[in-house]
């Protein structure tokens, strides 16, 4: 592994209409080169239909230790909350 070896997170979509889900972590040169190191990776058997490959140092992320202070202001406003509507039985999720 080089000095100029950057950290990538993996999310793979399994599907069309689907979320990307975080599969993994690796080291690649580039971004070019991480979507391949990915796709050998991490979609050996055809699990996947997209491939997002993001720098881990552009990943801004809250820590579990704010997590009073930074979701509390929510809970005034119980209209925000899915939960807070009721759904026509033909919505099976959101």
């Amino acid at each position: 592994m080089t000095s100029h070896t950057q950290l990538y997170e993996i999310f793979i979509r399994s599907q069309r209409g689907l979320d990307h889900k975080h599969v993994g972590s690796l080291h690649a040169d580039d971004a070019e080169q991480a979507l391949q190191y990915a796709r050998d990776v991490y979609t050996r058997r055809s699990e996947g239909v997209s491939i997002w490959a993001v720098k881990s140092s552009d990943i801004a992320a809250s820590q579990e230790s704010d997590c009073g202070s930074f979701y509390d202001p929510l809970d005034d406003k119980p209209y925000r909350h899915a939960s807070h509507y009721d759904l026509p039985d033909e919505v099976k999720s959101l």
